[in-house]
């Protein structure tokens, strides 16, 4: 049976239709609301957090870095400078695979392999996001122009013009100014990234570091539009910078470079200080080292060849170096003994060329193996006679040497801007006691009396004691800064931005005829008949007050003499002498050291007499007008009558 035919429903299929249109619009509705809300809640709600994102991705602000401040002799030479220096700088950001760009960069330029290791260091420091890192200083117009050919093989590097720090005069202020180098990694996590934003560099040591905050300034920012590489369109907004300070020391470039030349090329140090007023005239240390290299990076060969050079350029001995005082501490132990009444000026202790400890038959040896014969206090000083001070140190045991010797800078840190100073040593029985859990023994206590034995001093300690000499006792501490921007470092402090350092308080004696026994006794090491430097004082048109001394390097076996033929020559004595002049009225105080030069009074003194000939004297061959002393009335009388 055929199954019946079924109609079509019209009207069902009409319904159905729409019902499905009014579904689909009421949907459409819906997205249409949704899509309106979520515009709504983006552009009016939120409009305030993607405009803000917008604008970062359009404006960038940028740091811009201080110019480091100048540092000046008191003359107004300069000393150290910022030369303007195109440099390469990579930012890691926009260079893609950086490592494949310096290898581009070696390869154009025509580098080393150690380069290129140094370059990857380099941006391995890099520290903010889009900031351009310095791979490369100093660049020659040819490398610029190699580097402008290969732009479309360099993505991300720019050469831009910077401010380099410069020492034009190279190695003489090498060890006192110091450098600046790049920030490492330890010191980045230290430093205030928003006070360092912009600056790769940091003083490293001496000056350059103990005044970095004067020096560095305060950092300027800058608004800029960038298109969507990156690059400036224009400039919105500008802070500038706050250069850092302008330093003026009281180094004096002539007498830097005098002191150089009469140390001759040999090891050693010299430091020149102005009793009145703590200022150091002269801080060498040699041999030195060019620091411009280290600026911008020094190579790992040449860093090398300075790091295990047997002279030791980059040691400070002026600052670092220790050695035994010898018997330039002799007049600070006489004046010490009178204070503490074991000694008068006419005690008398008979040398027959030894000293003996009572019950005891070892025999500490006088430099003049023949004695003497009966000396007192200042013939003991000219002579340097050790059996006198055998005897003092033994009268005044190890506790009262060590009280003394203290009051006078030794076995401290004297100086007050200086962080790599080391303190030396002025032992003491407990010191002895917690160092090597032993009693003191007498016979350390008389060799402390010729600055032997425990005892480690710097030359600017030696130098702090004789200027102490010189002033009676006055404590000044040494400095190097004269001014900042017109500032004293009075003033400096007083704003808090010096550190606040209390100075030693004075030395006060019993008696001050005392310090005149002392002085006088160096006075005649000079200018005695029989003084130990009576020929250096001979030659002088001005009346000095000096005392040599000898550091022993290697120990002598008892009873055998000091013989240089068989002593390898850097185990030689080290040759120290001290002094002020002119001995009425000090206006310069030295101290010198001369490694392995044996000789304190024929080595050491000329060296300090070159160093006061080129301070004191004029042209003429005398004493400067401001250093002569003033006429006697009567004179001064008779010249008007004239």
């Amino acid at each position: 049976m055929p199954q019946p035919i079924r109609l079509k429903d019209h009207e069902k299929d009409a319904r159905l239709v729409r019902r499905r249109v009014v579904v689909g619009g009421i949907t459409v509705l819906l997205l249409t609301c949704v899509l309106i809300a979520r515009m709504y809640y983006l552009q009016v709600i939120q409009y305030e957090h993607h405009s803000t994102l917008a604008e970062n991705n359009r404006i960038h602000v940028q740091p811009i870095p201080p110019t480091r401040g100048l540092i000046f002799d008191r003359n107004g030479v300069i000393i150290a400078d910022n030369r303007p220096s195109f440099s390469l700088t990579v930012t890691r950001e926009r260079a893609g695979d950086w490592h494949q760009v310096l290898d581009v960069i070696v390869e154009v330029l025509q580098l080393t392999p150690d380069d290129r290791a140094l370059f990857e260091k380099r941006m391995r420091q890099g520290r903010r996001p889009f900031e351009p890192v310095p791979v490369l200083f100093e660049l020659t117009e040819e490398q610029i122009a190699r580097i402008a050919v290969n732009q479309f093989r360099l993505p991300g590097v720019d050469v831009s013009a910077q401010l380099v720090r410069h020492y034009p005069q190279k190695g003489h202020f090498a060890h006192s100014v110091g450098y600046v180098g790049r920030i490492n990694e330890k010191e980045l996590k230290e430093l205030d990234s928003a006070d360092y934003a912009g600056t790769h560099h940091i003083g490293k040591t001496g000056v350059e570091r103990f005044y970095e905050d004067l020096l560095h300034g305060e950092v300027g920012y800058e608004e800029v539009e960038t298109n969507a590489r990156g690059r400036v369109l224009r400039v919105l907004k500008r802070t500038d910078p706050a250069p850092g300070m302008d330093l003026t020391l009281t180094l004096d470039v002539n007498l830097q470079e005098a002191a150089e030349d009469a140390l001759g090329g040999r090891r050693g140090a010299v430091v020149a200080i102005e009793p009145a007023t703590g200022d150091v005239l002269a801080m060498v240390s040699q041999p030195s080292f060019d620091p411009n290299p280290f600026v911008t990076g020094i190579g790992f060969q040449a860093y090398a060849d300075l790091r295990d050079s047997i002279d030791r350029p980059l040691y400070n001995r002026v600052l670092r170096g220790l050695y035994p005082p010898g018997s330039t501490i002799k007049p600070m132990v006489a004046v010490a003994g009178l204070d503490a009444g074991v000694v008068t000026p006419q005690t008398r202790v008979y040398d027959p060329g030894f000293y003996q400890l009572p019950g005891n038959t070892h025999k500490y040896r006088n430099w003049n193996r023949s004695g003497d014969g009966s000396v007192n206090l200042e013939f003991a000083i000219m002579r340097s006679n050790d059996t006198y001070f055998y005897d003092l140190a033994h009268k005044m045991g190890v506790d009262r040497m060590h009280e003394y010797m203290t009051r006078f800078g030794l076995g401290q840190r004297v100086s007050l801007d200086m962080f790599e100073e080391a303190s030396g040593l002025m032992p003491s029985r407990e010191w002895k006691r917690a160092r090597y859990r032993q009693a003191w023994y007498p016979g350390e206590t008389l060799i402390l009396g010729i600055g032997q034995g425990y005892m480690q001093t710097t030359p600017l300690q030696l130098a702090q004691a004789v200027t102490l000499m010189a002033t009676r006792g006055k404590w000044i501490r040494p400095h190097l800064l004269k001014q900042a921007d017109g500032m004293s470092p009075h003033e400096l402090m007083e704003q808090d931005l010096m550190p606040h350092v209390a100075t030693p308080p004075d030395i006060q004696l019993r008696d001050p005829k005392f310090w005149d026994y002392g002085r006088n006794g160096m006075e005649m090491v000079m200018h005695g008949p029989r003084g130990t430097a009576a020929k250096v004082g001979a030659t002088s048109v001005y009346r000095i007050a000096g005392k040599s001394g000898t550091a022993q390097v290697v120990a002598i076996k008892q009873g055998e003499k000091y013989d240089r033929s068989k002593i390898a020559e850097r185990h030689r004595d080290h040759a120290l002498f001290v002094a002020f002049a002119p001995a009425e009225d000090p206006k310069i105080a030295v101290a010198v050291m001369v490694e392995n030069g044996e000789s304190g009074s024929g080595v050491a003194a000329p060296v300090v007499k070159q160093v006061m000939d080129a301070w004191l004297l004029g042209e003429d061959g005398q004493l400067k007008p401001e250093f002569r002393p003033p006429a006697p009335a009567a004179t001064q009388e008779a010249s008007v009558q004239r």
